[in-house]
């Protein structure tokens, strides 16, 4: 077996651009050994019995000649000319066809001579069927004209043609046609095939341009609604800033110098530690309302969670209590991982609207039967069944004019389906929402992380 795939490996390795020649290109190569090989062994067994009439040597000769032609084909396909290897097999077998007629009279190997004319019309195309069809034509011809000569030659010639041409319109003119009609349904089929998958392709790109370009959307829109938030934590942080800078005003003048300078110090380190976390705030904000195209990584679901917990709680009011759980080991996804963001920020940000009054959201994340499932949860106001149908929907929204683009939960959906995974939603009006998304488990083993809180 492992012998028959190489060798066939190997005939279908020729330098062919057309998609469709090369899928001919094997058949090919095999059917030009089997006749370059069995016309000669024939004919040889033949003279070896000696049942060959004496009149019959030349057309042997030229017979074998087309057949070993048939090599010079082989090699030809191999240097990527199969239709030139096609133009040289049909060529050899009406020169053999036409020295059997003017020799003979008689066509001895009609099969052959029909599979030229099929050859032809297939890979060369309908015009090359119906040369070869004249080319026939012209081949009986030759065979009616090499028998006139006496007035007795030329009737019985006569009387030939009168058989022979109706013979040859029944058999190969009816042949011609259906090749004719079928090949022109074939290649009419091929080029719709190939337009609708032009088509399939372009409608393709399009939605991912378009899918691309609703996510970049998100991702601002989402950006915008940590803002706020943002604000507000950067005001504490320059807070924080300028009360460590305001220790020096507060050193005891009559402190020695080495109380005095420790109490430098610490002010000092309070400031490093709250411009680094201002800058850390600011790198994920950067990072995350970058473009960027899309990259399927390895994502460990727990140290995710991990790193978007402070973009999490900016999402939030500081009367919403937020918690941020997952199970110890690798719980390890394969997604982009700026998706995999914006997938959790856009459900935080429909839970906000969900809260406002305060509340509790939390976000929980474990492995179950194979795959990694991530819990979203708020005790809000909940939705209606009739809401809970449609809230993938985009543009789909319940909340006031200007106040959402009804496409946070619909992105959150693609992003899902997108990664393999599923989501679903369970809802209590007053009592609250609950997101359930499970997305397969990676093929490979992530570093442990910690359980954050």
């Amino acid at each position: 077996m492992d012998a028959f795939e190489r060798i066939s490996g190997w005939l279908q390795h020729v330098p062919l651009a057309e998609p469709m020649d090369r899928r001919n290109a094997a058949t090919l190569q095999v059917l030009f050994v089997f006749l370059g090989t069995t016309v000669p062994f024939n004919w040889w067994r033949h003279l070896q019995a000696d049942m060959i009439a004496p009149h019959l040597r030349p057309f042997i000769a030229a017979d074998v000649t087309a057949a070993l032609l048939c090599f010079v084909c082989f090699w030809l396909i191999r240097r990527g000319a199969l239709r030139g290897a096609i133009a040289l097999f049909v060529t050899g077998q009406l020169g053999s066809a036409s020295v059997g007629y003017a020799t003979t009279g008689v066509m001895l190997d009609q099969t052959v001579q029909m599979l030229a004319l099929a050859i032809a019309g297939l890979i060369l195309g309908r015009r090359a069927l119906w040369v070869v069809f004249l080319m026939l034509l012209g081949v009986v011809l030759i065979g009616i004209g090499s028998a006139l000569g006496s007035d007795a030659r030329t009737a019985r010639a006569i009387d030939r043609a009168s058989v022979l041409l109706p013979s040859f319109f029944m058999s190969y003119l009816v042949i011609t046609l259906v090749l004719d009609r079928s090949i022109a349904a074939l290649r009419e089929a091929l080029a719709e095939s190939k337009a609708r998958g032009t088509r399939l392709e372009n409608e393709m790109r399009e939605r991912e341009r378009a899918q691309a370009q609703l996510i970049e959307a998100q991702k601002l829109e989402a950006t915008g609604r940590l803002a706020s938030g943002v604000a507000h934590d950067f005001d504490n942080i320059l807070a924080l800033m300028s009360a460590f800078s305001a220790e020096r005003h507060r050193v005891d003048p009559s402190a020695d110098a080495r109380t005095r300078e420790q109490a430098l110090v610490d002010a000092l380190e309070g400031v490093e530690a709250a411009s680094r976390r201002g800058m850390t705030l600011t790198r994920q904000l950067l990072t995350f309302a970058r473009p960027q195209p899309a990259q399927i990584e390895t994502v460990d679901v727990g140290a995710a969670l991990d790193a978007l917990t402070p973009m999490l709680r900016q999402t939030f009011g500081p009367d919403v209590r937020l918690q941020v759980t997952h199970a110890p080991g690798p719980l390890p996804i394969r997604i982009d991982r700026h998706q995999f963001d914006l997938m959790l920020l856009n459900i935080a940000s429909n839970a906000r609207d969900a809260l406002p009054d305060g509340g509790r959201f939390e976000v929980s994340a474990s492995a179950v039967d194979g795959e990694i499932e991530l819990r979203l949860r708020d005790d809000g106001t909940g939705m209606p069944e009739a809401v809970r149908r449609r809230i993938f929907e985009p543009f789909f929204s319940t909340k006031p004019a200007g106040s959402g683009t009804g496409l946070g939960l619909a992105v959150a959906h693609s992003l899902v389906a997108s990664a393999g995974g599923s989501i679903e939603v369970d809802s209590v009006p007053g009592t609250g929402t609950t997101f359930r998304i499970r997305l397969p488990r990676a093929d490979v083993i992530a570093q442990p992380s910690e359980v954050s809180t």
